[in-house]
Protein backbone atom coordinates (compact mmCIF):
# COMPACT_ATOMS: atom_id res chain seq x y z
CA UNK A 1 0.00 0.00 0.00
CA UNK A 2 1.37 3.47 -0.53
CA UNK A 3 2.23 6.30 1.70
CA UNK A 4 0.05 8.95 2.09
CA UNK A 5 1.63 11.99 -0.25
CA UNK A 6 2.25 14.00 2.60
CA UNK A 7 4.64 11.28 3.72
CA UNK A 8 6.19 10.16 0.09
CA UNK A 9 6.53 14.67 -0.03
CA UNK A 10 8.60 15.12 3.25
CA UNK A 11 11.92 16.40 2.37
CA UNK A 12 15.16 14.90 3.21
CA UNK A 13 17.50 17.89 2.80
CA UNK A 14 17.22 21.42 3.83
CA UNK A 15 17.18 22.40 -0.09
CA UNK A 16 14.13 20.17 -0.48
CA UNK A 17 12.50 22.38 2.46
CA UNK A 18 9.68 24.95 1.36
CA UNK A 19 9.29 27.64 3.44
CA UNK A 20 10.72 29.27 6.92
CA UNK A 21 13.25 31.11 5.20
CA UNK A 22 13.72 33.00 8.05
CA UNK A 23 15.28 30.05 10.23
CA UNK A 24 16.91 27.98 7.45
CA UNK A 25 17.58 30.39 4.73
CA UNK A 26 21.09 31.19 3.63
CA UNK A 27 22.72 33.17 6.51
CA UNK A 28 19.97 32.66 8.73
CA UNK A 29 21.35 32.19 12.60
CA UNK A 30 19.95 28.19 12.43
CA UNK A 31 21.33 27.18 9.18
CA UNK A 32 24.65 28.46 10.14
CA UNK A 33 24.51 26.32 13.03
CA UNK A 34 23.35 23.71 10.95
CA UNK A 35 26.85 24.04 8.38
CA UNK A 36 28.84 24.78 11.47
CA UNK A 37 27.77 21.09 13.18
CA UNK A 38 27.06 22.32 16.45
CA UNK A 39 23.66 22.17 17.22
CA UNK A 40 22.55 22.88 21.06
CA UNK A 41 18.91 22.32 22.38
CA UNK A 42 16.15 24.30 21.01
CA UNK A 43 12.13 24.51 20.61
CA UNK A 44 10.12 25.03 16.99
CA UNK A 45 7.13 26.89 18.16
CA UNK A 46 4.38 26.82 15.27
CA UNK A 47 0.99 25.79 13.78
CA UNK A 48 0.13 22.22 12.42
CA UNK A 49 1.94 21.59 9.20
CA UNK A 50 4.43 24.06 8.85
CA UNK A 51 7.79 21.34 9.24
CA UNK A 52 8.79 21.27 12.68
CA UNK A 53 8.96 17.08 12.58
CA UNK A 54 10.51 17.21 9.40
CA UNK A 55 13.19 19.85 10.27
CA UNK A 56 14.52 18.04 13.08
CA UNK A 57 15.04 14.85 11.05
CA UNK A 58 16.79 16.59 8.38
CA UNK A 59 19.21 18.39 10.87
CA UNK A 60 19.92 14.90 12.50
CA UNK A 61 20.31 13.25 8.88
CA UNK A 62 22.34 16.22 7.61
CA UNK A 63 25.05 16.19 10.26
CA UNK A 64 24.49 11.91 10.22
CA UNK A 65 23.87 12.18 14.26
CA UNK A 66 21.57 9.79 16.21
CA UNK A 67 18.18 10.63 16.47
CA UNK A 68 15.61 9.20 19.73
CA UNK A 69 12.56 10.22 18.91
CA UNK A 70 9.40 10.78 21.71
CA UNK A 71 5.19 11.60 21.84
CA UNK A 72 4.13 13.40 24.48
CA UNK A 73 1.05 11.88 23.60
CA UNK A 74 1.72 8.31 24.62
CA UNK A 75 4.97 8.92 26.24
CA UNK A 76 5.48 8.91 30.40
CA UNK A 77 8.49 9.42 32.58
CA UNK A 78 9.29 5.74 32.20
CA UNK A 79 9.24 6.32 28.31
CA UNK A 80 11.87 9.52 28.67
CA UNK A 81 14.25 7.44 31.40
CA UNK A 82 14.73 4.05 29.09
CA UNK A 83 15.77 6.57 25.87
CA UNK A 84 18.23 8.42 28.00
CA UNK A 85 19.14 4.61 29.72
CA UNK A 86 19.85 3.77 26.06
CA UNK A 87 21.73 6.74 25.04
CA UNK A 88 24.00 6.70 28.09
CA UNK A 89 24.66 2.91 27.25
CA UNK A 90 25.60 3.52 23.46
CA UNK A 91 27.60 6.75 23.77
CA UNK A 92 31.71 6.77 23.92
CA UNK A 93 34.26 9.16 24.96
CA UNK A 94 34.37 10.41 21.19
CA UNK A 95 31.12 9.69 20.33
CA UNK A 96 28.23 12.27 18.88
CA UNK A 97 25.38 13.75 21.15
CA UNK A 98 22.24 12.03 20.16
CA UNK A 99 19.09 14.24 19.02
CA UNK A 100 16.12 13.61 21.10
CA UNK A 101 12.78 14.99 19.25
CA UNK A 102 9.76 14.98 21.26
CA UNK A 103 6.78 15.86 19.82
CA UNK A 104 4.46 18.13 21.26
CA UNK A 105 6.24 18.29 24.02
CA UNK A 106 3.64 21.19 25.27
CA UNK A 107 1.84 18.24 26.51
CA UNK A 108 4.38 16.77 28.71
CA UNK A 109 3.66 17.22 32.62
CA UNK A 110 5.99 19.11 35.27
CA UNK A 111 7.87 15.73 36.16
CA UNK A 112 8.38 14.42 32.37
CA UNK A 113 9.90 17.83 31.74
CA UNK A 114 11.73 17.84 34.73
CA UNK A 115 13.27 14.21 34.15
CA UNK A 116 14.70 16.02 30.82
CA UNK A 117 16.76 18.58 32.61
CA UNK A 118 19.43 16.54 33.54
CA UNK A 119 19.98 15.07 30.01
CA UNK A 120 20.14 18.49 28.71
CA UNK A 121 22.20 20.49 30.88
CA UNK A 122 25.10 17.95 31.39
CA UNK A 123 24.69 17.25 27.27
CA UNK A 124 23.99 13.78 27.67
CA UNK A 125 20.95 14.53 24.56
CA UNK A 126 20.23 17.56 22.13
CA UNK A 127 16.59 18.37 22.71
CA UNK A 128 14.64 19.05 19.91
CA UNK A 129 10.95 20.22 20.91
CA UNK A 130 7.72 20.66 18.98
CA UNK A 131 5.25 22.66 20.17
CA UNK A 132 1.84 24.51 18.69
CA UNK A 133 1.35 26.53 22.05
CA UNK A 134 3.27 29.54 23.57
CA UNK A 135 6.55 27.44 25.29
CA UNK A 136 6.08 30.41 27.61
CA UNK A 137 3.39 29.28 29.02
CA UNK A 138 3.92 25.46 28.91
CA UNK A 139 7.47 24.23 29.08
CA UNK A 140 9.05 24.70 32.71
CA UNK A 141 11.19 27.70 33.03
CA UNK A 142 14.64 25.60 33.49
CA UNK A 143 13.75 23.57 30.69
CA UNK A 144 12.97 26.17 28.74
CA UNK A 145 16.12 28.51 29.80
CA UNK A 146 18.76 25.63 28.58
CA UNK A 147 16.61 26.04 24.68
CA UNK A 148 16.21 28.33 22.22
CA UNK A 149 13.27 28.72 20.90
CA UNK A 150 12.66 28.82 16.84
CA UNK A 151 8.86 30.44 16.07
CA UNK A 152 7.87 28.55 12.73
CA UNK A 153 5.26 30.87 10.47
CA UNK A 154 2.31 28.98 8.53
CA UNK A 155 3.18 28.85 4.79
CA UNK A 156 2.47 31.86 2.11
CA UNK A 157 0.68 30.93 -0.91
CA UNK A 158 3.51 31.02 -2.66
CA UNK A 159 5.19 28.30 -0.82
CA UNK A 160 2.09 26.52 -1.01
CA UNK A 161 2.21 26.55 -4.80
CA UNK A 162 5.80 25.58 -5.19
CA UNK A 163 4.97 22.86 -2.48
CA UNK A 164 1.95 21.58 -4.85
CA UNK A 165 4.44 22.01 -7.88
CA UNK A 166 7.20 20.14 -6.69
CA UNK A 167 4.43 16.98 -6.18
CA UNK A 168 3.01 17.32 -9.27
CA UNK A 169 6.91 16.86 -10.88
CA UNK A 170 8.40 14.97 -8.43
CA UNK A 171 5.56 12.32 -6.93
CA UNK A 172 5.78 9.10 -8.76
CA UNK A 173 2.31 8.61 -8.06
CA UNK A 174 0.85 11.74 -9.12
CA UNK A 175 3.25 11.86 -12.37
CA UNK A 176 1.19 8.50 -13.74
CA UNK A 177 -1.42 11.02 -13.94
CA UNK A 178 -2.20 14.35 -15.98
CA UNK A 179 -3.32 16.41 -13.39
CA UNK A 180 -4.08 20.29 -14.61
CA UNK A 181 -4.73 22.90 -11.74
CA UNK A 182 -6.38 25.79 -13.19
CA UNK A 183 -7.71 27.20 -10.01
CA UNK A 184 -6.18 27.04 -6.64
CA UNK A 185 -7.93 29.74 -4.51
CA UNK A 186 -9.93 26.84 -2.73
CA UNK A 187 -6.79 24.90 -2.76
CA UNK A 188 -4.73 27.49 -0.52
CA UNK A 189 -8.09 28.50 1.34
CA UNK A 190 -8.52 25.30 2.97
CA UNK A 191 -4.52 24.34 3.00
CA UNK A 192 -4.45 27.84 5.47
CA UNK A 193 -0.28 27.61 5.57
CA UNK A 194 -0.67 23.68 6.08
CA UNK A 195 1.79 22.02 4.12
CA UNK A 196 0.35 18.30 5.10
CA UNK A 197 -2.81 19.84 4.82
CA UNK A 198 -2.16 21.15 0.84
CA UNK A 199 -1.02 17.26 -0.07
CA UNK A 200 -3.83 15.68 1.52
CA UNK A 201 -6.28 17.92 0.29
CA UNK A 202 -4.35 17.31 -3.53
CA UNK A 203 -4.29 13.87 -2.87
CA UNK A 204 -8.36 13.58 -2.11
CA UNK A 205 -9.47 15.39 -5.07
CA UNK A 206 -7.04 13.22 -7.49
CA UNK A 207 -7.67 10.16 -5.89
CA UNK A 208 -11.76 10.84 -6.19
CA UNK A 209 -11.37 11.74 -9.91
CA UNK A 210 -10.84 8.04 -11.99
CA UNK A 211 -10.57 10.00 -15.20
CA UNK A 212 -7.29 10.00 -16.94
CA UNK A 213 -6.87 13.51 -17.05
CA UNK A 214 -7.82 15.03 -13.66
CA UNK A 215 -8.13 18.78 -13.94
CA UNK A 216 -8.53 20.64 -10.41
CA UNK A 217 -10.74 23.61 -10.27
CA UNK A 218 -12.04 25.55 -6.80
CA UNK A 219 -15.53 23.85 -7.52
CA UNK A 220 -13.99 20.35 -7.73
CA UNK A 221 -12.13 20.98 -4.37
CA UNK A 222 -14.95 22.49 -2.12
CA UNK A 223 -17.32 19.60 -3.12
CA UNK A 224 -14.93 16.90 -2.44
CA UNK A 225 -14.20 18.28 1.14
CA UNK A 226 -18.03 19.14 1.21
CA UNK A 227 -18.13 15.29 0.80
CA UNK A 228 -15.72 14.23 3.40
CA UNK A 229 -14.61 17.29 5.69
CA UNK A 230 -12.76 15.45 8.31
CA UNK A 231 -10.21 13.48 5.59
CA UNK A 232 -8.13 16.24 5.08
CA UNK A 233 -6.45 16.30 8.38
CA UNK A 234 -9.43 17.03 10.77
CA UNK A 235 -6.32 17.28 14.10
CA UNK A 236 -4.86 20.89 12.70
CA UNK A 237 -7.64 22.18 10.92
CA UNK A 238 -9.20 24.47 14.26
CA UNK A 239 -6.02 24.17 16.78
CA UNK A 240 -4.16 27.16 16.52
CA UNK A 241 -6.71 29.42 14.48
CA UNK A 242 -9.72 28.70 14.90
CA UNK A 243 -9.68 28.60 18.95
CA UNK A 244 -8.52 32.35 18.84
CA UNK A 245 -11.54 32.88 17.17
CA UNK A 246 -13.40 31.01 19.30
CA UNK A 247 -12.20 33.04 22.51
CA UNK A 248 -12.42 36.37 21.09
CA UNK A 249 -15.62 35.51 20.02
CA UNK A 250 -16.59 35.02 23.92
CA UNK A 251 -14.54 37.90 24.80
CA UNK A 252 -16.59 40.12 22.40
CA UNK A 253 -19.59 39.07 23.45
CA UNK A 254 -20.46 37.46 20.06
CA UNK A 255 -22.84 34.08 21.16
CA UNK A 256 -23.48 33.49 17.47
CA UNK A 257 -19.91 34.00 16.48
CA UNK A 258 -18.65 31.60 19.40
CA UNK A 259 -21.23 29.22 18.62
CA UNK A 260 -20.12 29.02 15.22
CA UNK A 261 -16.40 28.82 15.95
CA UNK A 262 -17.26 26.07 18.16
CA UNK A 263 -19.13 24.15 15.65
CA UNK A 264 -16.11 24.08 13.60
CA UNK A 265 -14.09 22.80 16.44
CA UNK A 266 -16.81 19.79 16.80
CA UNK A 267 -16.92 19.30 12.94
CA UNK A 268 -12.90 19.37 12.62
CA UNK A 269 -12.26 16.15 16.02
CA UNK A 270 -11.05 18.89 17.87
CA UNK A 271 -10.19 17.19 21.63
CA UNK A 272 -13.57 18.18 23.40
CA UNK A 273 -11.57 18.80 26.67
CA UNK A 274 -9.34 21.12 25.15
CA UNK A 275 -12.08 23.37 24.13
CA UNK A 276 -13.27 22.85 27.64
CA UNK A 277 -9.86 23.91 29.34
CA UNK A 278 -10.26 27.33 26.91
CA UNK A 279 -13.50 28.17 28.65
CA UNK A 280 -12.44 28.08 32.11
CA UNK A 281 -9.16 30.02 30.78
CA UNK A 282 -11.55 32.35 29.30
CA UNK A 283 -14.32 32.71 32.55
CA UNK A 284 -11.38 33.97 34.68
CA UNK A 285 -9.38 36.06 32.19
CA UNK A 286 -12.06 37.97 30.24
CA UNK A 287 -15.23 37.29 32.60
CA UNK A 288 -13.58 37.42 36.18
CA UNK A 289 -15.01 39.68 38.99
CA UNK A 290 -18.11 40.51 36.50
CA UNK A 291 -19.83 37.84 37.01
CA UNK A 292 -17.78 35.19 39.53
CA UNK A 293 -20.85 32.47 38.71
CA UNK A 294 -19.26 32.03 35.10
CA UNK A 295 -15.60 30.51 36.31
CA UNK A 296 -18.33 27.73 38.62
CA UNK A 297 -19.59 26.73 35.05
CA UNK A 298 -17.17 26.44 32.92
CA UNK A 299 -15.39 24.45 35.56
CA UNK A 300 -18.75 22.43 35.88
CA UNK A 301 -18.77 22.07 32.24
CA UNK A 302 -15.45 20.79 32.09
CA UNK A 303 -16.21 18.11 34.94
CA UNK A 304 -19.82 17.17 33.24
CA UNK A 305 -17.79 17.07 29.53
CA UNK A 306 -15.50 14.11 31.46
CA UNK A 307 -18.60 12.25 32.65
CA UNK A 308 -20.93 12.48 30.02
CA UNK A 309 -18.74 12.16 26.59
CA UNK A 310 -19.14 12.79 23.54
CA UNK A 311 -21.42 13.45 20.98
CA UNK A 312 -23.63 14.93 23.74
CA UNK A 313 -21.39 16.78 25.40
CA UNK A 314 -21.25 19.41 22.65
CA UNK A 315 -24.18 20.82 24.27
CA UNK A 316 -22.41 20.93 27.39
CA UNK A 317 -19.95 22.86 25.77
CA UNK A 318 -22.52 24.89 24.10
CA UNK A 319 -24.38 25.90 26.83
CA UNK A 320 -21.06 27.33 28.24
CA UNK A 321 -19.92 28.93 25.25
CA UNK A 322 -23.63 31.19 25.07
CA UNK A 323 -23.34 31.45 29.29
CA UNK A 324 -19.34 33.01 28.65
CA UNK A 325 -20.02 35.19 25.54
CA UNK A 326 -23.18 36.83 27.12
CA UNK A 327 -22.29 37.66 30.44
CA UNK A 328 -20.78 41.22 31.22
CA UNK A 329 -17.10 41.21 30.82
CA UNK A 330 -14.29 42.17 33.06
CA UNK A 331 -10.09 41.60 33.06
CA UNK A 332 -9.80 43.16 36.58
CA UNK A 333 -8.37 40.13 37.97
CA UNK A 334 -6.15 39.38 35.19
CA UNK A 335 -4.47 43.00 34.99
CA UNK A 336 -3.91 42.94 38.49
CA UNK A 337 -2.14 39.81 38.56
CA UNK A 338 0.09 41.29 35.60
CA UNK A 339 0.19 44.59 37.86
CA UNK A 340 1.37 42.71 40.61
CA UNK A 341 3.76 40.91 38.87
CA UNK A 342 5.60 43.67 36.76
CA UNK A 343 6.23 44.98 40.37
CA UNK A 344 7.83 41.85 41.51
CA UNK A 345 9.93 41.60 38.40
CA UNK A 346 10.63 45.29 39.18
CA UNK A 347 11.29 45.36 43.21
CA UNK A 348 12.15 41.65 43.74
CA UNK A 349 12.24 39.25 46.99
CA UNK A 350 11.14 42.21 49.22
CA UNK A 351 11.17 41.10 52.67
CA UNK A 352 7.96 40.37 54.54
CA UNK A 353 6.70 42.98 57.21
CA UNK A 354 7.54 41.25 60.71
CA UNK A 355 4.03 42.04 61.79
CA UNK A 356 2.56 39.68 59.26
CA UNK A 357 5.16 36.91 60.08
CA UNK A 358 4.47 33.64 61.68
CA UNK A 359 6.25 33.36 64.96
CA UNK A 360 6.29 29.12 66.34
CA UNK A 361 9.36 29.39 67.50
CA UNK A 362 10.27 31.41 70.67
CA UNK A 363 12.72 33.17 69.21
CA UNK A 364 10.68 34.44 66.21
CA UNK A 365 8.92 35.90 69.06
CA UNK A 366 11.94 37.52 70.34
CA UNK A 367 12.59 38.56 66.71
CA UNK A 368 9.00 40.91 67.05
CA UNK A 369 7.76 38.02 64.57
CA UNK A 370 4.02 38.52 64.34
CA UNK A 371 3.99 41.68 66.68
CA UNK A 372 1.70 44.35 66.15
CA UNK A 373 -0.60 41.87 63.96
CA UNK A 374 -4.56 42.84 64.53
CA UNK A 375 -6.82 40.02 64.16
CA UNK A 376 -9.47 41.17 61.97
CA UNK A 377 -12.17 38.79 63.37
CA UNK A 378 -11.45 40.51 66.58
CA UNK A 379 -13.16 43.91 66.02
CA UNK A 380 -16.05 45.12 64.30
CA UNK A 381 -17.58 44.11 60.85
CA UNK A 382 -14.39 41.65 60.98
CA UNK A 383 -12.13 44.32 59.58
CA UNK A 384 -9.48 46.49 61.41
CA UNK A 385 -7.13 48.76 59.23
CA UNK A 386 -3.72 47.20 58.78
CA UNK A 387 -0.85 47.27 55.99
CA UNK A 388 -0.11 44.45 54.20
CA UNK A 389 2.49 45.18 51.60
CA UNK A 390 6.53 45.85 51.76
CA UNK A 391 7.32 49.19 53.71
CA UNK A 392 8.82 49.64 50.27
CA UNK A 393 6.00 49.78 48.21
CA UNK A 394 3.40 50.93 50.89
CA UNK A 395 0.03 52.18 49.61
CA UNK A 396 0.89 50.43 46.16
CA UNK A 397 -2.45 49.64 44.28
CA UNK A 398 -2.81 46.35 42.03
CA UNK A 399 -6.34 45.42 41.87
CA UNK A 400 -8.66 48.36 39.62
CA UNK A 401 -12.28 48.01 39.81
CA UNK A 402 -13.73 48.04 36.15
CA UNK A 403 -16.88 49.55 35.51
CA UNK A 404 -19.64 46.57 36.03
CA UNK A 405 -22.42 46.16 38.87
CA UNK A 406 -20.70 43.26 40.90
CA UNK A 407 -17.18 45.11 40.41
CA UNK A 408 -18.85 48.59 41.47
CA UNK A 409 -20.71 46.86 44.60
CA UNK A 410 -17.45 45.10 45.67
CA UNK A 411 -15.95 48.66 45.33
CA UNK A 412 -18.65 50.25 47.89
CA UNK A 413 -18.15 48.10 49.98
CA UNK A 414 -13.50 48.62 49.76
CA UNK A 415 -14.81 51.63 50.55
CA UNK A 416 -16.89 51.81 53.63
CA UNK A 417 -13.91 49.51 55.05
CA UNK A 418 -10.61 51.21 54.13
CA UNK A 419 -12.45 54.66 54.14
CA UNK A 420 -9.30 55.96 52.14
Amino acid sequence: MNKPLAERMRPQSLDDYVGQKQLIGQGSVLRKMIDSGHIPSFILWGPPGVGKTTLARIISNQLDIPFYTLSAVSSGVKDVREILDKVKGNQFFDSVRPILFIDEIHRFSKSQQDSLLAAVENGTVTLIGATTENPSFEVIRPLLSRCQVYVLKSLEDADLLELMHKALTEDAELKKRKVVVEETAALLRFAGGDARKLLNILELVTDADESEKVVITDEKVIDRLQENPAAYDKGGEMHYDIISAFIKSIRGSDPDGAIYWLARMVAGGEDPKFIARRLVISAAEDIGLANPNALLLANTCFDALTKIGWPEGRIILAETTVYLATSPKSNSAYMAIENASAEVAQSGNLPVPLHLRNAPTKLMKELDYGKGYKYAHDYENNFVEQEFLPQEIKGKQFWFVQNNPQENKIQEQMKKLWKK
